[in-house]
């Protein structure tokens, strides 16, 4: 039988497969809910008939994919413009002739890459249609892949031409990395945090935690991993593979993290009032504790 693209309609996750697949390696993973009435695999042509896309610009020359109605996760897949080649980081879960169309005009892509499963979308579609120099992805992930080629696994970091940087974080999954682009000040974290926003994209909160469904915490090794990391990165604006979130600088994100190394292992989604009290880490006061500026791994 000629392999095929399925879709699971639970996580969205895309297998390349004989037919309808087994089961789904993120969904029987600790970390994602179970589909409650059973596994529901939809080939390709099901998924483009179900799907409309739209993208928008964000400012700072990024451009944010996405599709209605909610499917799977439902991540963005974000475009970062660059003269000397695109950059595609997540994906969305389906493209549709019009998205791809308009990636097409604004230069294609030239540059893939992932934080991990949870991001990855339709990245096999991207791949396909537009034939990138480079699709990267942190060793660990490569057993999530099978749907992709992946031709630069990493170890813990790698640079791109363009000037952003992967660095391999791990906690949430294996293998998590971030996406840190220093010329526009944005760090696409994967799922390292969660922020929570109202229906206007206001941040609300935000956290960090292993399983976002069953609200599994970190531990204190992995949340230093993410300090040690995150914290010597300079940014004002963090994204998640669902969330845009502008005005996050790392003070108020190494405060989430040193809140969760305190007291017993948990998950508290921090008000962002009480986050903006953090101050920078080159030497201030976050959560009543003084810290240096941390250097990365």
């Amino acid at each position: 039988m000629p392999l095929s693209y399925y879709s699971c309609s639970n996580c969205g996750h895309w297998q390349h497969y004989f037919a309808p697949p087994p089961d789904c390696p993120v969904c029987t993973d600790t970390r994602n809910d179970l589909p409650p009435d059973g596994w529901d695999f939809r080939p390709e042509a099901d998924v483009a008939s179900r799907l409309q896309g739209s993208w928008r610009t964000v400012g700072r020359d990024v451009v944010a994919f996405s599709t209605s109605p909610r499917f799977g996760l439902n991540g963005t897949g974000w475009l970062l413009l660059h003269p000397e080649g695109n950059l595609a980081f997540e994906a969305a879960p389906y493209y549709t002739p019009p998205m791809l169309a308009e990636i097409r005009r604004l230069g294609g892509i030239r540059y893939l890459s992932s934080s991990h499963v949870h991001g990855y979308g339709a990245l096999w579609q991207l791949q396909n249609e537009f034939q990138p120099d480079v699709l990267a992805i942190q060793r660990e992930d490569l057993r999530m892949t099978k749907a992709f080629r992946v031709t630069w696994p990493f170890d813990e970091a790698m640079s791109f031409p363009t000037g952003q940087s992967l660095y391999h974080v791990g906690g949430h999954y294996e293998g998590q990395s971030v996406l840190h682009d220093p010329a526009r000040r944005m760090l696409f974290c994967g799922d390292a945090f969660k922020i929570d926003q109202d229906e206007h994209g206001e941040n609300l909160a935000m956290s960090t935690h292993k399983a976002f469904h069953k609200d599994i915490p970190l531990t204190p090794a992995e949340l230093r991993r993410y300090r040690d990391v995150i914290g010597a990165l300079d940014f004002d604006t963090v994204c998640t593979p669902f969330e845009y979130g502008p005005g996050i600088t790392p003070a108020m994100a190494v405060a989430v993290l040193e809140d969760g190394m305190r007291g017993p292992p948990g998950v508290r989604h921090i008000p962002m009032h009480e986050l903006r009290q953090a101050r920078s880490p080159d030497g201030g006061n976050i959560g009543g504790q003084n810290i240096k500026r941390w250097s990365a791994a």
